[in-house]
């Protein structure tokens, strides 16, 4: 259990060196501390395992430098101060492994209850009705199906088996709008949505997930052109 944390915290924070390595200009040293805690706070069973710090770097565009180290020490104080865990079945043709990795599959479920709450942004709702019930079980459900379908194509594109991480660098692509006004009618306004070039570490995981990202997009019709 302690692996999994520590491989998530690990390469988070060496996403985040990279993308401080990349910058071109100033980062508010803020933004990366709230960064560095959110992952943690994630992980919060193998935080203590790292020494993390944010140091200033005159040499950079971006002013720091993320340094870390992990504690041996943590290790050993982790495997004899948290015990045994004990699994108890009734099913006795298993091996350890394939129960564990069973077991495992317990925790995925809670975590797509959780899905929605962060990729989804849907906060939990007091439902008073079964229907409603229904239809909330439903969404965590497609929400679920979702996640493991990303985690698939993810691990057939040879990218690990993290969706999040997937989700955490394209999600940095944005849009913008170019608004110009109409020679013959400068009331008119013509907008064109155009989609920001990604970076060599966007890029490579497009190609790699077989994705091309469009040059333009539509916008969507406003409620007046409905």
């Amino acid at each position: 259990m302690h692996l999994r944390f520590a491989q998530r915290i690990e390469l988070g924070l060496e996403r985040l060196g990279r993308r401080i390595g990349r910058a071109r200009q100033a980062l508010e040293r803020g933004k990366l501390e709230r960064q560095i805690g959110r992952l943690l706070e994630r992980n919060a069973r193998a935080a203590g395992r790292y020494l993390i710090e944010l140091e200033p770097d005159p040499a950079r565009p971006a002013g720091v430098r993320l340094r870390w180290s992990a504690r041996p020490e943590w290790d050993d104080w982790a495997r004899h101060s948290e015990g045994c865990y004990v699994l108890r079945t009734n099913i006795r043709d298993w091996d350890v492994e394939q129960l564990w990795r069973t077991y495992v599959q317990l925790s995925e479920a809670e975590a797509a209850f959780r899905i929605h709450k962060s990729e989804l942004s849907l906060r939990p709702i007091w439902h008073q009705r079964e229907d409603r019930v229904q239809a909330h079980i439903l969404v965590c459900f497609l929400a679920y199906v979702l996640w493991k379908t990303l985690e698939q194509w993810q691990s057939r594109a040879g990218l690990g088996n993290s969706p999040r991480t997937i989700l955490d660098e394209l999600g940095r692509i944005q849009s913008t709008d170019l608004v110009l006004p109409l020679a013959e009618d400068p009331r008119r306004k013509l907008r064109i949505r155009c989609v920001v070039r990604p970076d060599q570490t966007q890029a490579l995981l497009l190609d790699r997930l077989g994705l091309r990202l469009p040059e333009r997009l539509r916008p969507p019709p406003s409620i007046s052109d409905r």
